[in-house]
């Protein structure tokens, strides 16, 4: 007959080494995943930042990412510059940048302008804003009245302060 195997006392002292053994495999495991990702992680990252960029600026055959400039303040870049050219003539630039006016949380943009400086496109990168209200900033009938304007002379108002802006129904916070 088989012997019994001994069950380790429920005591405090056991249950609090069990625990920590089982926290330590568990964060090893973690940082070793987390290790071994990274540069997959980054080129997703890029591969990301290049399929926005190519949202909203005309055609280029450079890699804007190459030539990105950072305009920062404190920990977190404010704005990037992602400059494209096509066979050497600039053809625009991709600028990533956020507002903090949004309903929920922080709204991140990829707005892309065309050599003479009016806005080309526009691409919401991340929100978090209420579905079916403020998400509709994502919809092209939102985004394309920003088409072709000089953000030197379009008032960024939503019309019921007086500007241009039709405003997302129920989501004045989000416009």
């Amino acid at each position: 007959m088989a012997e019994k195997k001994k069950k380790l006392p429920s005591t405090f002292l056991n249950m609090v080494l069990v625990l920590t053994v089982i926290a330590l495999v568990s964060a090893t495991a973690l940082a070793f995943t987390f290790s071994a990702t990274k540069e997959a992680r980054r080129m997703v990252k890029v591969k990301k930042t290049l399929a926005a960029i190519e949202k909203v600026v005309p055609q280029f055959d450079n890699n804007p990412n190459d030539a990105k400039v950072e305009i920062a303040e404190g920990e977190f870049a404010e704005l990037i510059f992602y400059p494209a050219t096509k066979e050497g003539q600039p053809v625009g630039i991709a600028i990533k940048t956020y507002t903090d006016s949004g309903f929920a949380e922080r709204i991140w943009l990829m707005v892309g302008f065309d050599p003479a400086g009016k806005i080309y496109n526009i691409s919401v990168l991340e929100q978090k804003e209420t579905p079916g209200l403020g998400t509709k900033m994502k919809d092209s009938k939102f985004r394309d009245q920003f088409k072709g304007q000089d953000p030197a002379s379009f008032q960024l108002k939503v019309n019921k302060d007086g500007g241009p802006v039709d405003a997302i129904t129920a989501a004045t916070i989000t416009s």
